[in-house]
């Protein structure tokens, strides 16, 4: 195997590497790791959070699966063989999926040239992620860019203001890139236009993502969690078909909460906003936002119960969600009581 890509959240592998319109095989590890504020990689690890992560991944491609959506998900695999979610013996944190490949835009004088979307016909990485929203609370970035009219109702479809904590009648939806160096808002028409899409692809995603919220939102209230937002990445497979690829569904691909308590990394953030680290990170990053990271000390150790009740947030939700207990931990809600203790 090959690694192709180290992240936070988890490490891809190529088996089998994509060429023309051939789809390649590749692996995903998911780690314990985890970064905030873009520092990179924290001190510390959240014990099994790559299983749970994995698993809660593989619950929702197989739900999709279900219901005749196409992914990239090939199974789970363990002992070195592919298995579903039902066969599985215990927890993994390796999930195999179809490669498709990653066209790179060119940057040219400041602006990126996405060229080669239009010349290519299958077998690609879509440049976006599609973002459905259920919820907008204080802070979003919808508010700010209404106001710097980077957005429009129209573009939202909505008739009138949001207002900030507002539950949304209906989900709307929102695109960003996905392959420049600082991702950024965009329309959809944009969107169609730098992906190459045609408008009835691109009513496709739109779909497609509506669907999956709502699969994703019925999942989690029945164990008694919010789906505020998350985003869907797609891909089109060696013949132009759509299929939803990188993971969905997760804590950390989604904003989950209850009673407005965010469940996810989200808590860890929370708790660095009150060290005096944070304080230097967010002071560094105005004085020198190319380079902020020389000006600032490494990130000091959160308290270990702390990192133990993430880890075993992450662990319950994968039990509540699949129904099988993968992990020795407390029901989902006596562990969320004890994070709002601490919080």
């Amino acid at each position: 195997m090959r690694l192709l890509k180290k992240g936070s959240v988890k490490e891809v592998y190529a088996i089998r590497e994509p060429k023309g319109e051939e789809t390649g095989e590749g692996r995903f590890v998911f780690t314990d790791s985890y970064s905030v504020f873009d520092w990179g990689e924290m001190p510390q690890k959240v014990p099994q959070k790559g299983e749970a992560l994995c698993l809660i991944g593989a619950y929702f491609f197989e739900k999709l699966h279900s219901m005749g959506i196409r992914t990239h998900y090939l199974g789970l695999e363990e002992g070195g063989k592919l298995k579903s979610l039902e066969e599985l013996k215990g927890p993994t944190r390796t999930m195999a999926v179809k490669l498709v490949r990653v066209l790179q835009p060119e940057l040219n004088g400041g602006h990126y040239d996405y060229g080669i979307f239009e010349k290519e016909r299958a077998n690609f990485l879509i440049p976006l992620e599609v973002i459905y929203r259920n919820f907008l609370p204080e802070g979003s970035s919808v508010f700010r860019r209404l106001r710097e009219g980077k957005l429009s109702l129209e573009d939202l479809g909505l008739q009138s203001p949001p207002l900030p904590g507002q539950r949304l009648e209906r989900p709307i939806l929102d695109v960003s890139t996905k392959l420049e160096a600082t991702d950024r808002y965009i329309t959809f028409e944009e969107a169609r236009r730098i992906a190459g899409l045609d408008r009835e692809e691109l009513e496709a995603i739109k779909d497609l993502t509506l669907r999956i919220n709502e699969v994703i939102t019925e999942a989690v209230r029945t164990i008694g969690l919010e789906n505020e937002d998350g985003k869907v990445e797609f891909a089109f497979d060696g013949r132009r078909e759509l299929m939803v690829v990188d993971v969905i569904g997760t804590p950390d691909e989604c904003r989950f909460t209850c009673d407005g308590l965010p469940l996810s990394k989200e808590i860890l953030r929370i708790l660095y906003r009150r060290t005096s680290w944070y304080r230097g990170v967010e002071e560094a990053k105005r004085r020198d936002p190319r380079d902020w990271k020389r000006w600032v000390s490494n990130p000091p150790a959160l308290p270990d119960r702390t990192i133990e009740l993430t880890s075993s947030l992450y662990k319950a939700m994968a039990n509540a969600l699949t129904r099988r207990r993968w992990f020795d931990v407390p029901p989902l809600g006596e562990v969320i009581s004890e994070l709002k203790e601490i919080l």
